[in-house]
This record gives structure tokens, C-alpha cells and sequence, in this order.
């Protein structure tokens, strides 16, 4: 990406700062300091204060740091990013910070006080999350890529998921291939057969598939640090009424929540969407978990959709609408697709059919 995003990004979060009466900010979440400098590595802080820009980070990160971190000042040292802010005297007296502190231990958060007892420090998690949570054009084409190679490997794997194959050999077989295609997987794949497909976050087995097994496929690709996040429920051989059913339920709920996404709505009244259907068909108590989660450099960001939610959607929030219904014992049945909210409605990224697949 050019320095001109991250020029942006870093002038939006001042704005937020500013608004919110903020000298500045700590930033120690990993995505976060991601996301405001553009660095990848796995050990960084950013501070930002009236004075300056900071990034602090060790000696592993030299030339990694200098090719990436766009628009602060680096520091490199083998003390603690504390210690290094306090020994370049970064943070001086008087300043009123916001920390993360959804993301930070007791033990860190003790030694940042005791290290800086006169800065004012007031916790504020959801400043970077909330400003990711609307895409810029980037982002958009980035998760449109890893959308496009999720259905790519999904078509692919089709042949495999009959009788003679495990969850296992589907599994490994699609982390091959979005590595392949991609940058790797979003996350563990979901292949979960029969019985285990009750399990909204199975691990998969050395199950094989049988003839009357719905099979819960939840699995994407990444790129460019962007995630997916696609589930599609094939049923093997067969399928009963009970099947079908089911199936056309999900679905149907899964469409309502499509329906209804769209800048300017409640996140909880999609969720309520699709969870009211379900009720009113007679499984409401086995729809466990929230209608889904926005997308980004973490496979669940924000908003999210659930009855809690007291967010708001706005233009190029990315997100996930997945309902399921989970039977112990027979198993489950989750659609999920990836959307980006428009203002007057969703667009849909995912091309794979939701339609039932029976697989002979």
C-alpha cells in the first residue's frame, strides 16, 4: 500500500483523539499497529502523542520495520517498549492517552502505569477497531481476492467429499491450496461430518464421510493480511426430507439477514432477522451463536451482529451473515457468505451456490 493510506488512517485516528479530548494514544495490539503503520512483524508498540509519531520495536525488525512503517519515528533497542519510551522520553508528563486495554495483561498494564504515573491514561479498546471497520478501497479488493480463491478451492475439493475421504484429508487438502493460490488460510477449516457437524467450531477428524451426512464446511483464504470467511453444508448422497427441511430454513434465514443489510441499520436487527425466522419455524433453540462478525486483519473484528449489538452499519463494513441450526446427534446445517454494506443494500462477494448439493 502507499504511505498515502496509512498518512489518512493516522489522521482519522487524530481526529477521533481529538474529538474524545485525547493527547494521543498506545498502541500495542498487533493488528492494530498493523493497521496504523503497516508492519507485520510480531513485536511493536506505537505511541502517538502531540509531539511526535513513535514505533518501538526490537532488533529482529531493523530492515523489516524500515521497508514497512509508514509516517512514525522508529526506535530499536532490546529493552521493553516501555522502557524505551520512557528512556527516549517519549511520553513526557501531562499527557492524557488512550490505551488498549481490552488487549493488554494486568502485568503490562501495571508497569505502564507505575513507569508513567503522571500521564492520565483512560481506556479506550475500540478506537482503531471502529476506524478499520469501514473499508477503503484496498482492503475491498484485498478481501474480494481471498473471497474469489474461497470458491475457487471449495469447487475443488467437491470431488473428495464422498465415501473414502476424512474430514482430515479435506482439511490439509484446502490449507494446501489456499496457500497455494493465496497467502494461506483465514483460519483452521471447519469439515465437519454427520454428528460432528452439531459442533458449530468442529476440529476436523479422521471421520469419514458417509451416504445421509450433511457436511459443515466453513473454511476461506487469506490476502494481504485480509481475511474470508465462506461455510457452505453439501449433504452426501441422499437427502431426506429431514434434509431438505432443515436446509431450506437456514437458507431462507440466511437470505432475510441479506435482505434487510444496508447502512443505517441496527447490526441487532439483522441478527434478529434471521433468528426470528428460525424461532418461528420451530428451531430457534438450536440457533446458538450470532449471525456473524465483521472481516479484516482478523477473521472476527468489528461490528458484529447479535442481539447485543448496539452497532450501526455504514458503507464498506465487510461483513459475514452465517445462521445454523445444530442437532446433536444428526448434525448441522450453517450458509454464510461475505457482504459489503452498500447505503441502499449488501453486495454478496461469495459466487458458490447456497443451494442444496447433494453429492452422489
Amino acid at each position: 500500500m502507499n504511505d498515502s493510506i496509512y498518512s489518512k488512517r493516522q489522521k482519522d485516528l487524530r481526529m477521533v483523539l481529538d474529538e474524545r479530548g485525547l493527547d494521543g494514544m498506545l498502541i500495542t495490539n498487533l493488528t492494530n499497529v498493523r493497521y496504523i503503520s503497516g508492519f507485520t512483524g510480531s513485536a511493536a508498540s506505537c505511541l502517538i502523542t502531540p509531539e511526535g509519531q513513535y514505533f518501538v520495536t526490537d532488533g529482529r525488525y531493523i530492515e523489516q520495520s524500515k521497508a514497512q512503517v509508514k509516517g512514525f519515528e522508529r526506535f530499536i533497542d532490546m529493552n521493553s517498549h516501555l522502557s524505551q519510551i520512557k528512556d527516549n522520553n517519549l511520553n513526557p508528563n501531562g499527557f492524557k492517552l488512550a490505551f488498549e486495554g481490552d488487549h493488554m495483561s494486568y502485568a503490562l498494564y501495571e508497569n505502564m502505569i507505575s513507569m508513567f504515573p503522571n500521564t492520565k491514561w483512560e481506556n479506550s479498546s475500540m478506537i482503531l477497531e471502529d476506524l478499520a471497520a469501514v473499508k477503503d478501497d484496498h482492503e475491498l479488493e484485498c478481501i474480494r481476492t481471498a473471497v474469489e480463491v474461497t470458491d475457487k478451492v471449495y469447487e475443488e475439493i467437491l470431488p473428495m467429499l464422498r465415501p473414502g475421504f476424512t474430514e482430515k484429508q479435506v482439511a490439509n487438502t484446502m490449507v494446501s491450496k489456499y496457500r497455494e493460490y493465496a497467502e494461506g488460510e483465514a483460519y483452521s477449516p471447519i469439515v465437519a461430518t454427520g454428528p460432528n457437524g452439531a459442533l458449530p467450531h468442529a476440529i476436523p477428524t479422521e471421520r469419514e464421510f458417509q451416504n445421509g451426512d450433511f457436511i459443515v464446511i466453513d473454511a476461506a483464504a487469506k490476502y494481504g493480511g485480509y481475511h474470508a470467511d465462506m461455510t457452505r453444508t453439501p449433504v452426501v448422497g441422499k437427502a431426506t426430507e429431514k434434509h431438505k427441511e432443515v436446509y431450506s430454513i437456514v437458507k431462507e434465514a440466511q437470505q432475510r439477514g441479506c435482505d434487510i443489510a444496508k447502512a443505517g441499520v441496527p447490526c441487532k436487527e439483522v441478527d434478529a432477522a434471521t433468528r426470528e425466522y428460525i424461532g418461528a419455524m420451530g428451531y430457534g433453540k438450536y440457533y446458538t451463536h450470532g449471525t456473524g462478525h465483521g472481516l479484516g486483519l482478523e477473521i472476527h473484528t468489528s461490528p458484529r451482529f447479535s442481539p447485543q449489538s448496539e452497532q450501526v452499519l455504514e458503507v464498506n463494513n465487510v461483513m459475514t451473515i452465517e445462521p445454523g441450526i445444530y442437532l446433536a446427534g444428526w448434525g448441522g446445517v450453517r450458509i454464510e457468505d461475505d457482504i459489503i454494506i452498500g447505503q441502499d443494500d449488501c453486495e454478496i462477494l461469495n459466487q458458490t451456490t447456497k443451494d442444496l448439493v447433494v453429492l452422489n
